[in-house]
């Protein structure tokens, strides 16, 4: 008993609830209108009876519900009036049930209330009566003495009360009249009673018409004909063996069930005394239901019951014998209940969809109704636990469905809710009904890119438009407040000109290079990315990019000695006897590009004579490669070609002059082929005088222009901006150093200054000082500080 108590704590307060609102609930009020009233028609003016003004109900989106949710009526909001909204056939509706009654309920909300109301519906004379067979014959034994009473079939009228059938009458009636009796339920019936004796022998037959008349204004009638067929004697008709039968059967029970047995004895003998069962009128209900059989008397059921339409039959029945004598009695049969209709449940408003961080918010108002009596129809209403969401009881029949707190749209953004409805019965029956409430977004969150930083690599000489990278972030949120637009924010270093190098693309953070990026002036920046979502108000973030431009074999070894400007050729002067291995000169070269790009290799292409010199793949130093002799040719052109170490790989070539001399006192001034020719028809005293002079000249001239030179690059670098670009402090020693034996023993440094405006880039040397960085090195190394003092991209 104490865990049935503690089962139904909530049923019994949610029915306290109810007691209590009905209560304080408008006391219920009937209006009456007729049926087949046409549609538009007024029936009462809500508004003054509930005593609202007539604005208040649409402010309170007041509506009429009826039971049966069907649309009898319509209210209209502007006058308050009650309104036929379709004809009404009180038979379809309540049938033989009077008065017809349609129960509706006027819901008002905000505040919410609920007036309760009764509709009469008023029958009108719509319908004749109708017999059930358009003739009916009796048997009468001929010695039926006057007074005898034979009951006839009654007319069936749908309608009700005075609208009913009232009477009958029959004609003509030279042997019979009709008495108009009333039956349990108030029906009719017409009883045949014989006035004169009959005799077969002068009219064996006699014809009858039978009237039935209603009680309408104006009245309406129907009628059978009674046919009459005189018999010899049969004085004893069947008796049953009671007039009235009463049975309760269950509704569920199946078809084949037996009902009842009823019995009835014929004191005659023969055919005379054969009993057979048959319903005294064919009506159509009780044929679609129930079976008799015509010998035995049993009732058995053929159709389905059910409680909710009809409550009870009345199921005459006749007993006749063989020779047409007939006696009847009457079983009533009482269909009892069982729990065989589930709850119905109707929603009257839904919102489909709450913004997410509401406080509780109702979400929908619905109706719960049982067509079932007793605790068949007693109904709980529930919820699945794991939702956020509760049911709070209302006026009448009435719950609310409203959140339990703010929702988070990022945690769930759909719901699905069902709502069970239980009833009391034995078994019980439930209702589900499903509602899906979609939690609508707020913007509430911020971008989030996948990554806080994001390096990328780019090949320098890009081409434009180049596709770099991309960034991404994403936005929980959903609909604009996820739409992400990205854009580049204005870098830190106001020197950086971000807007001419990137540019995003605002949908999908694509990041492109807006022109050819150069390693040797911009090896790598930085700048940040934003992304901004649609919201109102907007939401952003940021994220780091680090742009790393890769080095491309783009420059070609740039040769800084031997000078090749166009000028006199450098020659270099070996004395005869020269060692093997002996120094005669170093190619020095430098390449703008970094790593194996500028590693540098020497190599000798072509030699006036192969195999007297060679060069160092690594330093460039051009050497001896066996002793000297007086065979071999004073002059010699060496081409040798400087080539890196990129893919694919550059280079360049360089064109050395080597004198063979006997001793370094030996005046030389290199001659033209065809002043040479001439030089040799001329006296060698003439020569060796030109040869001086010119030598002397020569060295005159180079000494002003190196004195002129010095002045003007030590000038640039006191303050002259935009003069020579000449580096500043020397040339780092591993870069140039040239070590060996001969005439270049020492180690030297060169200072160069390119011409301002030259288009082929010349190198002037300046001057040489001793180097104060000992030691020496394979080739020439990367240094980019050393390039981009000479303005090399």
């Amino acid at each position: 008993m104490e865990a049935e108590e503690e089962r139904f704590p909530t049923l019994r307060q949610v029915l306290l609830l109810f007691v209590l609102l009905a209560q304080t609930c408008a006391e219920q009020e009937a209006y009456s209108v007729a049926e087949e009233t046409e549609g538009g028609s007024f029936v009462a003016n809500l508004a003054k009876d509930i005593g609202l003004e007539v604005r208040e109900l649409s402010r309170r989106r007041a509506r009429v519900i009826f039971n049966n949710n069907k649309k009898h009526f319509q209210l209209n909001l502007q006058t308050g009036d009650l309104l036929v909204n379709e004809k009404l056939d009180r038979e379809e509706l309540c049938g033989p049930t009077e008065p017809c009654e349609l129960q509706f309920q006027v819901l008002l909300e905000e505040p919410l209330e609920v007036y309760k109301f009764k509709l009469l519906v008023s029958d009108i004379n719509d319908n004749p009566p109708v017999f059930p067979e358009a003739e009916m014959i009796l048997k009468i034994m001929e010695n039926t003495l006057p007074g005898a009473v034979f009951p006839l079939k009654n007319a069936q009228d749908l309608d009700v009360g005075t609208n009913s059938v009232q009477n009958y009458t029959i004609y003509p009636n030279s042997h019979f009249h009709v008495l108009t009796r009333n039956g349990s339920e108030g029906r009719k019936y017409p009883v045949l009673v014989l006035d004169k004796a009959l005799d077969r022998e002068q009219q064996p037959e006699l014809r009858l018409t039978l009237l039935a008349a209603d009680g309408g204004a104006p009245p309406k009638s129907g009628t059978a004909l009674v046919l009459i067929d005189v018999l010899d004697v049969n004085d004893n008709a069947p008796e049953f063996a009671q007039p009235l039968y009463r049975v309760q059967i269950l509704e569920n029970s199946p078809p084949g069930s037996l009902v009842v047995t009823v019995s009835a004895r014929d004191l005659d003998t023969g055919i005379n005394g054969k009993v057979f069962y048959s319903f005294f009128y064919g009506d159509e209900e009780i044929t679609r239901t129930f079976s008799l059989n015509e010998l035995t008397g049993e009732m058995k059921i053929i159709g389905k019951l059910d409680f909710e339409k009809i409550v009870s039959y009345e199921v005459d029945i006749k007993a006749s014998d063989g020779a047409g004598l007939s006696g009847k009695c009457t079983v009533i049969i009482q269909v009892v209940d069982i729990n065989d209709n589930t709850p119905e449940l109707t929603v009257a408003s839904l919102t489909s969809s709450i913004p997410e961080n509401s406080p509780e918010t109702t979400i929908a108002l619905f109706s719960v109704r049982d067509p079932d009596s007793g605790e068949n129809g007693r109904m709980v209403c529930s919820i699945q636990e794991d939702v956020p969401f509760t049911l709070k009881p209302s006026v009448e029949n009435f719950y609310k469905l409203v959140t339990e707190g703010p929702l988070d749209r990022e945690s769930r953004a759909e719901y699905n809710i069902t709502i069970t409805v239980t009833d009391m019965g034995t078994p019980r029956l439930k209702t589900q009904h499903n509602i899906t409430v979609f939690v609508s977004d707020v913007n509430d969150n911020a971008p989030a890119f996948t990554q806080t930083s994001y390096t990328l690599f780019v090949q320098e000489n890009n081409s434009p438009a180049l596709h770099m990278g991309s960034v991404s972030a994403t936005d929980r949120d959903a609909g604009a407040n996820a739409q992400v637009t990205y854009s580049l924010l204005q870098p830190q270093d106001p020197s950086l000109p971000l807007d001419s190098l990137v540019s995003i693309n605002a949908d999908n953070g694509h990041l492109f290079a807006l022109r050819a990026l150069d390693f040797e002036a911009l090896q790598a920046f930085e700048f940040l990315v934003g992304a901004t979502d649609r919201g109102a108000p907007a939401l952003s973030s940021q994220a780091r990019v680090r742009v790393q431009v890769l080095d491309a074999n783009d420059n070609a070894p740039f040769v800084l000695y031997p000078l090749q400007n166009g000028s006199a050729p450098c020659t270099e002067l070996v004395p005869r006897a020269a060692e093997p291995g002996y120094l005669v000169s170093k190619v020095v070269a430098v390449d703008g590009d970094s790593g194996q790009n500028a590693w540098l290799s020497y190599q000798l292409l072509k030699a006036t004579e192969p195999g007297l010199f060679s060069v160092w793949a690594h330093n460039g130093e051009v050497r001896t490669a066996r002793l000297l002799s007086e065979r071999d040719a004073a002059k010699h052109r060496l081409l040798l070609l400087v080539k890196d170490n990129g893919e694919p790989p550059l280079s360049a070539s360089v064109t050395l002059h080597v004198l063979l001399v006997d001793g370094f006192s030996q005046p030389y001034l290199p001659l033209l082929p065809e002043a040479a020719a001439a030089a040799a028809q001329t006296d060698p005293l003439t020569v060796y005088l030109v040869i001086a002079l010119a030598s002397v000249s020569s060295l005159f001239l180079f000494s002003v222009l190196a004195f002129v030179g010095v002045r003007l690059c030590r000038r640039g670098r006191a303050g002259l901006e935009g003069g020579c670009p000449v580096p500043e402090g020397h040339f780092p020693g591993h870069l140039v150093d040239v070590s060996g034996t001969g005439t270049l023993s020492q180690s030297y440094q060169y200072e160069v200054c390119l011409k301002g405006g030259s288009g082929t880039s010349e190198f002037t040397f300046l001057k040489s000082v001793a180097s104060n960085h000992p030691g020496s090195v394979n080739g020439v190394e990367e240094n980019s500080s050393f390039v981009n003092g000479f303005g090399f991209n």
